[in-house]
């Protein structure tokens, strides 16, 4: 396993950088730390600007679901455990929340779940191949809800764009957010995106059975705030 912190740097090929930030770290508990010494060559994948073969890496030809953003993991592990004929690639950068979900991938004896520690929008752009994803999963992204911090938004009609792109025929992009402004502006900017359709009459759809209750997401209730899912589909696809 490579340095559990450190700063990266990307380059390319004339060994211009073109990136530099610093994978977020913080305070370990002991399963978490454990179970990174113990298992991240297993189930880790190393960012590369080599395409990843989903059949070579999963094994089968089943749909693949990416989940952006899965932080502590804990809905990543569950909705992997009940959909074994799916497989799923988590992408984190936070430490913390890699290693407890290695912990609850080793103790569920997951076989369809994966995890690469990086930037999500470098892993698209240089490891996922266009039109090869059956689905993104993106809950409770940072809504960054001060004005001048709007352009540090993930969900923005660029970022949709390359989702969109990398989407199978049948694809869809599912979100969920306890911030209103964010929700609303999800849904204008996807607007901004002629290949992806809101099939929900007020651009919010109804919340799914599979999909489990977060820590993130209790807190959220608790203070009273509203929980808004969207989906999203590539057009020409049936409804999801």
């Amino acid at each position: 396993m490579k340095d559990l912190d450190k700063r990266v740097i990307l380059e390319e090929n004339d060994g211009k950088s073109i990136r530099s930030f610093v994978l977020r770290g913080g305070r370990l508990t002991h399963l978490q730390e454990r179970a990174l010494q113990n298992y991240y060559d297993d189930y880790v994948i190393e960012f590369s600007r080599n395409i990843l073969d989903f059949e070579k890496l999963f094994g089968n030809n089943n749909p693949v679901i990416i989940e952006i953003g899965f932080g502590m993991g804990e809905s990543t592990a569950e909705i992997a455990a009940k959909f074994p004929d799916n497989n799923y690639l988590g992408i984190e950068v936070f430490l913390a929340g890699v290693g407890r979900l290695l912990h609850d991938i080793h103790e569920r004896c997951l076989k369809n779940l994966c995890i690469i520690r990086f930037n999500a929008v470098d892993v698209l752009q240089e490891m996922i191949s266009d039109q090869s994803v059956a689905g993104f999963h993106i809950f409770f992204p940072d809504p960054w809800p001060k004005k001048k911090h709007h352009k540090r938004r993930l969900l923005q009609e660029e970022f949709l764009k390359v989702l969109s792109r990398k989407l199978k025929p049948e694809g869809y992009i599912y979100c969920v957010t306890d911030w209103t402004p964010y929700a609303e502006w999800i849904i204008d900017e996807a607007r901004k995106v002629a290949e992806l359709v809101n099939n929900s009459e007020n651009g919010y759809c109804e919340p799914v059975s599979w999909r489990p209750e977060t820590k993130f997401e209790l807190k959220g209730l608790i203070k009273k705030h509203e929980i808004h899912e969207i989906r999203l589909k590539k057009s020409g696809t049936s409804p999801l």
